[in-house]
């Protein structure tokens, strides 16, 4: 049987992730608030960190939240509101500022795939360091997923789906962030093993 995390600390987090992005589609507020890396150059900066919370259409959106409901049946557990809602500021920001200067190729970008990617590999190294075997699955799978995309480029279909290229290089980037965030996860797991 199934045992997902019903309790309301675990599915107001995500909840209000997916209300956040579907209120700024349905306010269409993409040209507010997407990356424009011209746009970001003469003093925009909020689109950062904005960008990563619009999508191009409501497919996009639909992609992303269904990534967030997979990362909530997997971890919820692990985080509390406030963290949750740190950790996707955090990445946030992360991924904006490394897609600005990483990225000079990027001219728009938006979504949260890149975000995502951090949460899910910030995810399997937390459930590593609560001994469940399956995180390592997890870990290597989301990686081998990164590498097929950075050796055969993006999804052909999925660019369609979306009406955009498909940012390989911001999920990349996400997942980077994700283990950046996981450092005093993976210290703890170290010092663990060493007593």
């Amino acid at each position: 049987m199934v045992n997902l995390p019903i309790q309301p600390r675990y599915i107001l987090p995500p909840l209000c992730l997916m209300v956040l992005s579907a209120l700024f589609a349905l306010f269409s507020l993409n040209d507010s608030l997407e990356f424009n890396r011209q746009l970001i150059e003469q003093g925009q900066v909020w689109r950062l960190i904005s960008s990563q919370y619009v999508h191009t259409n409501w497919a996009h959106l639909g992609l992303n939240c269904a990534g967030i409901i997979l990362i909530w049946a997997l971890h919820a557990e692990h985080t509390k509101p406030l963290v949750y809602g740190a950790h996707t500021i955090v990445l946030a920001t992360w991924c904006g500022i490394c897609i600005y200067y990483f990225c000079p190729d990027i001219e728009i970008y938006t979504g949260l795939s890149a975000l995502l990617h951090g949460v899910i590999v910030w995810g399997a190294i937390k459930d590593i360091t609560v001994g469940m075997k399956t995180g390592w699955l997890l870990f290597f799978g989301i990686w081998a997923k990164i590498l097929f995309e950075q050796l055969e480029g993006p999804s052909a279909q999925v660019s369609e789906l979306i009406a955009s290229n498909v940012a390989i290089d911001a999920h990349l980037i996400g997942a980077i962030g994700g283990v950046l965030l996981a450092i005093p996860l993976i210290f703890k797991l170290i010092k663990k093993r060493q007593a």
